[in-house]
């Protein structure tokens, strides 16, 4: 019997983080925050996650700022 098991990327969730400045420009209402999660699978079907990444971007710099770079404000605005 063959087993086809491994891991793959889920479909990414893209919120916008409103009245939060970039930590970068300082720009209002530029941030949107990209949640990606990698799951196991076996026969292409996922069953359970592994890991999650949290990345928020600026759409007006263009900045990248990952999990240890989220200020309060960022971070009391995923909580929500």
């Amino acid at each position: 019997m063959i087993l086809f098991f491994g891991t793959r990327p889920g479909k990414p969730e893209i919120r916008p983080l409103d009245n939060i400045p970039c930590p970068y420009c300082h720009q209002l209402g530029t941030l949107s925050l990209s949640i990606s999660s990698n799951y196991f699978h076996l026969f292409w079907i996922k069953l359970f996650k592994i890991s999650t990444h949290k990345t928020a971007s600026c759409s007006h710099c263009k900045g990248v700022f990952f999990e240890d770079e989220f200020t309060t404000d960022i971070k009391s605005a995923i909580e929500q």
